[in-house]
């Protein structure tokens, strides 16, 4: 979280680093991380190719960063509380999800609180981490309105990968249904694809970001639409959700009486049922696999999710159909050695 005086914290103290699991004892010898923190580092020791990076920011907490990226001094504080809290937790790295820059201000606000993040894990890294370069991201736009008002040449040289969030391209703010996270737009249908993957892509491609640093954010949810005749058509409002109105993970669709429907040309798919004229759109595993040789083809850097509570297991996990495409994960090794964290456990390496 960022409040108001620039600095970065935890926003749930207890599940971050408070809470004791089964095999946490009470007894330990000084100040030690569980919860989550204590978890992820004992995954991140298991398999060493795992790295776990502290994402600051999103939706509702962005009003703040306008202010503590205005002035070189408050960027500061942020780097340093940023890096502080990486260190502190045996992370790998910073991502920062900015929602997003209005203006040209902004725009070159972003890429000096950037430059500074960067910065400050260089000089965290060259004197306690042997120089091991730890890991800066972005979740990115893809629509136009935003994208267009980035510095995205800037972006591609300071940041290590841009998480472009392809979602969400319809929905409750929307004026026809439509799909959420179509690959393709449809001429024969625009009201069903006002936004698409591939030009957002090109977009920033063309803007002077390096293809391979580019990751493709793919949806483990759906967006449902209400008393509606079909995809691109009117409806009434968007019912009910699994955590939010009008919104369904993945794993409970689709729905019990509905049809799976799909738009080849948009490569983009629905649930739609008859009766109660509702209609979800989601990403399917063929959908996913189509994505994936599409990014494969266009040297993108490989896929995210939001967000993995969503998905399915088996062959209709759509990580899974993402990851058997890609044929591998990014194998480089993660990072274990925090001889100043605030954690004795972290120190000691979960030893």
């Amino acid at each position: 979280m960022i409040p108001a005086n620039t600095s970065s914290y935890s926003g749930d103290s207890y599940a971050d680093y408070e809470k004791h699991y089964a095999n946490d004892t009470w007894n330990d010898d000084g100040n030690n991380a569980y919860g989550c923190v204590k978890q992820l580092f004992l995954l991140k020791k298991q398999h060493r190719h795992l790295k776990v990076m502290l994402s600051i920011g999103g939706w509702t907490w962005s009003k703040n960063f306008p202010a503590t990226a205005s002035s070189a001094s408050t960027r500061k504080t942020f780097a340093q509380s940023a890096v502080s809290l990486m260190k502190d937790w045996g992370f790998d790295g910073i991502d920062i999800d900015w929602e997003y820059p209005e203006d040209a201000t902004q725009a070159q606000d972003m890429i000096f609180l950037l430059q500074a993040v960067r910065d400050e894990l260089d000089s965290y890294a060259s004197q306690h981490a042997k120089h091991h370069h730890f890991l800066l991201s972005i979740a990115a736009p893809t629509g136009a309105k935003e994208y267009k008002k980035l510095k995205l040449a800037e972006l591609g040289q300071v940041l290590d990968y841009i998480n472009l969030m392809a979602y969400d391209f319809a929905g409750a703010w929307s004026n026809a249904t439509g799909h959420g996270a179509n690959l393709y737009n449809n001429t024969e249908n625009p009201a069903a694809t006002p936004f698409n993957t591939k030009d957002a892509v090109d977009a920033y491609i063309n803007g002077g970001v390096p293809v391979n640093k580019l990751v493709l954010g793919i949806p483990l949810y759906g967006r449902s639409f209400q008393q509606t005749e079909g995809i691109g058509k009117l409806y009434t409002g968007v019912g009910s959700g699994t955590w939010e109105y009008g919104t369904w993970d993945y794993r409970v669709l689709p729905k019990p009486g509905a049809e799976i429907m799909c738009d080849n040309t948009a490569q983009g798919c629905y649930s739609y049922d008859a009766q109660t004229k509702e209609l979800i759109s989601f990403d399917t595993p063929d959908v996913v696999a189509a994505k994936v040789e599409w990014l494969k083809e266009k040297g993108l850097g490989g896929s995210m999710f939001w967000e993995a509570s969503g998905d399915k297991n088996g062959s209709d996990s759509l990580i899974n159909k993402s990851f058997v495409g890609l044929g591998s994960l990014e194998s480089t090794p993660n990072f274990l050695d925090y001889p100043n964290s605030t954690y004795a456990n972290i120190i000691k390496g979960m030893a």
